[in-house]
């Protein structure tokens, strides 16, 4: 069993600056890739960011050069500038690797981000 646990949510105005982390822990043997997921209000989830291989990037163009994605060991972080309302979902971590010889896929339970003055 992999656990993923998200921290760092919360109400931030427009302009704002929000820090999000996320925790993967248990029998990890390695972690392939790891995604942070948004999903607004009546909309389908969309990927946000993508770390693979604790080097190559990848970026929705709605975040470019807005958010940053960062690997350390089983912890993933998304750094969050010049929020926009349009940036209000819930987010999602998601993680991608292997447990004793099986491959996984394993989702957080979501932090909310409010941008809103």
């Amino acid at each position: 069993q992999v656990q993923v646990v998200e921290s760092g949510g919360g109400l931030v105005q427009p302009g704002g600056s929000l820090r999000l982390s996320c925790a993967a822990s248990g029998n990890i043997f390695r972690i392939n890739a790891m995604y942070w997921y948004r999903q607004a209000p009546g909309k389908e989830r969309e990927l946000v960011a993508a770390v693979i291989s604790g080097a190559s990037t990848h970026y929705a163009d709605s975040v470019k050069g807005r958010f940053t994605i960062s690997r350390v060991n089983a912890k993933v972080y998304l750094q969050m500038n010049s929020l926009k309302p349009e940036d209000t979902a819930v987010y999602y971590c998601n993680v991608e690797g292997v447990t004793n010889g099986s491959p996984f896929r394993s989702w957080g339970q979501g932090t909310q981000v409010t941008v809103s003055s």
